[in-house]
């Protein structure tokens, strides 16, 4: 057996080529990290490089060209300057760890890195030229900065707290009334969420605490989550990284404590409505005092492949930067064609931008952490996005938290659009997170109404927490091994409120009644192979269908025009589709007769041929760049399952969103732990770790979370 003396550094593999890297520092390590990051994972990281600053366009072409739009109004590189800039001064240990980490990133993507120890015994190490989609495009890889980490941290969770919801609320409320709010809350169609739950040693066999769970997010392909291991003479961490960015945040095992988060669902921006007026010297906004003061102002360019490029103004007010709209028109000037009916101007306020930091610090003390209580106090440092933590230790100690910075502010700033012009909607400082403890010896998280109610509104329904832990209430003692089974459930709760509606038809004839009896006797599984699962599926779309189109909503059909990137989150049938069970459940909606609803969907839907959930269920990834040769594996899940494969009823069958990993932390034996990620460890199409984890995934199966160094092969160094 190696020891931890003679453990030689480098670059190791797994079966599932998943990196193992040790190095003699942790500034070593966080450049080897960036170093085998770039060499797996080299387009996927100028992808995000891209996304970050804004300039996507000038390759993938004019479908991304709104969301440059949106990153440059909403200032995101520049804020991740400022945040890089503070982290130099504040904490310049962190600031020069990233600096290592990019500096890796640079050499990985150049091809010119060499790893640490010759001598060692080798296989052959990975091809160090460019992956292949920047051939198909003639793009070489760019250069990385300092700062680029932190910008990609922040493009990649900007829309994590799910801002744009107030839009929605602003037009439900102006055509519903505020009882709307409620009606609609839920976990929407642009938020991300998880599961994950801590089992205390009490409730588990080796009388070590076990924890579980996979983040939801929108499945990408290479994937949102990298598994590594991190070691050094400080640590020895193994979890999931996020590429681009250093260290390991979200979840990781140090050995002597684990850790994992889940969306807290928090409010932690907002939205102002500002006047703007154009003056010879500029623009100004006109603030809660009744002043009229200057706006910070530029234009930039965006360049688009294949077409001119785009001049951009950049407006910031004191509030924040203006993501939409602009400067009100003079008094007497002709009419815009271009902006008939365009929205009032609303600038974003986001932490980062206000406070300069993104948290960057916790991640050093997250790596170091050996019990909880370290864990604890390297997440008093988080900011954004808001999470709620569980972590646990050899020792016994427990973890259960909210963490990441909400600002207090008047309740009306939460719910909807504010104006900046009056008093009262100004931030007055930073609310304390929450702490929850355990019941009956665990603690589950799935997004619902939990430790973070008092910092958000929209949370998700609370059918998978509630499914979580009446599986886990349903046996004694758990261990590592029984956790898939958690992972895979595909119980639909969600589906009660519609099944009563239709168990009240008891009139329907022929087809009609058949297919009501078929579903009132169906077990609410959605298993791929389930043809009552589908059977439930299409009844429920079509249902949305004729909810959305009622003369009731009329009004919401067509949104104001809001930026592209926005528009998800005002899209009315995806809105109905997910709040259904309550606009179901609602004593009372605005007259419409659902009972007549339910029984023309259920006609509609009863003499479509068999099918099985699977067929039109199926895995529909984002990917920069089309791939003519994937083909969409069926899915069991949906929305509301533990197996959170979503779909959008009444939109679409396929899922772009489901659990981005799956990992099981064991404390008792860390080499007992289990992961597993959608596709694969490399994201070179080349490789042949590129999807090799897509079976295990589909299958609800784990990899094994290797932790002896003889059992991993030592890439040549070169």
């Amino acid at each position: 057996m190696t020891t931890e003396t003679d453990r030689p550094e480098g670059v190791f593999r797994d079966a599932w080529g998943i990196p193992h890297l040790r190095a003699g520092s942790a500034r070593e390590l966080a450049r080897l990290q960036g170093r085998v990051t770039a060499r797996d994972r080299a387009w996927q990281l100028e992808v995000e490089r891209h996304r970050a600053r804004g300039t996507s366009a000038s390759f993938l072409g004019a479908d991304a060209l709104p969301w440059d739009r949106f990153v440059r109004r909403a200032r995101l590189e520049d804020t991740a300057r400022r945040c890089f800039a503070a982290l130099e001064e504040r904490d310049p240990e962190t600031a020069d760890w990233v600096r290592a980490y990019v500096d890796g990133v640079n050499e990985g993507l150049a091809g010119s890195a060499a790893d640490a120890n010759p001598a060692s015994p080798a296989t052959p190490a990975p091809p160090a030229h460019p992956a292949p989609e920047f051939a198909s495009l003639g793009l070489a890889p760019g250069r990385w900065e300092p700062w680029t980490p932190l910008a990609v941290w922040l493009s990649t969770h900007i829309l994590f707290a799910g801002f744009p919801a107030k839009l929605w609320r602003e037009e439900a409320i102006r055509h519903l009334g505020p009882e709307a709010v409620g009606l609609f809350a839920t976990d929407g169609p642009g938020t991300s969420g998880s599961n994950g739950w801590l089992v205390a040693g009490e409730r588990t066999r080796t009388g070590q605490a076990v924890i579980a769970g996979d983040p939801h997010r929108f499945i990408e392909d290479p994937g949102v989550y990298q598994q590594i291991r991190l070691a050094c003479d400080e640590f020895d961490v193994v979890g999931l990284a996020v590429p681009g960015i250093p260290g390991i945040g979200h979840f990781g095992h140090t050995g002597t404590v684990a850790w994992a988060i889940t969306n807290a669902m928090a409010d932690y921006q907002d939205l102002y409505r500002e006047r703007l007026r154009r003056t010879d010297a500029g623009v100004e906004a006109l603030g809660p005092d009744g002043v009229w003061r200057q706006v910070a102002r530029h234009t930039e360019l965006i360049r688009v492949a294949r077409e001119e490029s785009v001049e951009v103004e950049i407006l910031e007010t004191e509030r924040g930067p203006v993501i939409v709209g602009g400067p009100e028109r003079p008094e007497g000037s002709a009419p815009d064609p271009d902006h008939v009916g365009a929205p009032p101007a609303l600038a974003l306020r986001y932490p980062p931008r206000v406070t300069a930091d993104l948290g960057f610090s916790a991640l050093l003390p997250l790596l170091r952490a050996r019990r909880v209580a370290d864990v604890d106090r390297a997440f008093d440092r988080w900011a954004e996005p808001v999470n709620v933590v569980q972590a646990a230790d050899t020792e016994g100690g427990l973890l259960h938290r909210v963490a990441g910075r909400v600002p207090v502010r008047a309740e009306a700033n939460r719910v909807r659009l504010v104006p900046a012009w009056e008093p009262g909607h100004e931030w007055t400082g930073w609310h304390e997170t929450p702490r929850a403890g355990l019941t009956d010896g665990v603690a589950v998280m799935a997004n619902q109404r939990g430790p973070a109610a008092p910092l958000g509104v929209e949370f998700a329904p609370p059918h998978r927490a509630d499914r979580i832990r009446e599986l886990l209430d349903g046996r004694g003692q758990w261990s590592a091994a029984d956790m898939p089974a958690l992972h895979t459930d595909t119980h639909l709760a969600s589906a009660g409120p519609l099944l009563d509606r239709l168990a009240a038809l008891d009139d329907l004839t022929g087809p009609a009644a058949d297919l009501r009896e078929r579903l009132l006797r169906w077990d609410r599984r959605m298993d791929a192979d389930s043809q009552d699962a589908a059977a439930y599926a299409a009844l429920r779309s079509a249902l949305v269908r004729r909810l959305a189109a009622h003369p009731a909503f009329a009004a919401l059909t067509a949104p104001p025009a809001y930026p592209e990137v926005l528009l998800p989150w005002l899209a009315l049938v995806p809105r109905i589709g997910f709040a259904l069970p309550h606009l179901l459940g609602a004593e009372e909606l605005y007259g419409v007769d659902r009972r007549a609803l339910v029984r023309e969907a259920v006609e509609e839907v009863a003499d479509a041929p068999a099918a099985r959930w699977g067929d039109t269920h199926r895995l529909a990834p984002w990917r920069a760049l089309p791939d003519p040769s994937y083909e969409a594996p069926a899915l069991s899940g949906d929305n509301d399952c533990v197996l959170c494969t979503s779909a959008v009823p009444g939109w679409t069958d396929l899922a772009a969103r489901g659990p981005a990993a799956r990992y099981v932390w064991d404390l008792a034996r860390r080499e007992d732990s289990r992961w597993v990620v959608p596709f694969g460890a490399s994201g070179r199409p080349d490789s042949p770790h590129h999807h090799d984890q897509l079976p295990l995934w589909l299958k609800g199966e784990l990899a094994p979370v290797v932790t002896d160094w003889a059992l991993l092969t030592k890439e040549s160094d070169h």
